[in-house]
């Protein structure tokens, strides 16, 4: 009886250490290449206050039964709030507002991409329904960074 209640205790452990962040130290801004294309992310103190204009689309919700994995290494799943973007450090906090309608929310970037050509924040379902593009697909958007990292490494 203790023995199935220790491995309970475990299997629980394990289940909700994979839920939570990733442990990557600090932030994660180092220059990396994808399909033969060298990104150069922004330094923590060049982002803050960044601001661009360009394209948002939604990631797909395939992640509801099979999670991914961000760039930070932390599991993504249909429900959750995230973001990507190419060269912002990671993790960060942006305000992204819809051009179209006015709508806005605060997000935290955790991931890369996207990797298609003119667009330049991927974002989960959520947020895409909470700015108001999700059946559309994609929206004219403006971000802003607010703030960059997490716990001991932030700045704002």
């Amino acid at each position: 009886m203790r023995f199935a209640t220790l491995a309970s205790l475990l299997f629980a452990c394990g289940i909700l250490s994979g839920c939570g962040g990733g442990s990557y130290g600090g932030y994660k801004y180092k220059p990396y290449t994808v399909r033969g294309i060298r990104y150069e992310p922004l330094s923590p103190r060049a982002a803050i206050g960044y601001t661009e204009e360009g394209i948002a689309s939604h990631y797909s919700e395939g992640f509801l039964i099979f999670p991914g994995k961000t760039a930070l290494g932390e599991s993504m799943y249909g429900w959750t709030t995230g973001a990507a973007h190419k060269t912002l450090p990671l993790p960060c906090r942006v305000r992204i507002t819809n051009l179209r309608n006015g709508r806005s929310t605060v997000v935290r970037v955790n991931d890369r991409g996207p990797y298609v050509k003119g667009r330049i924040v991927d974002v989960t379902a959520p947020v895409a329904k909470k700015l108001g593009f999700y059946e559309r697909g994609t929206a004219p958007v403006r971000i802003k960074v607010l703030s960059v990292g997490d716990g001991r490494y932030r700045i704002r």
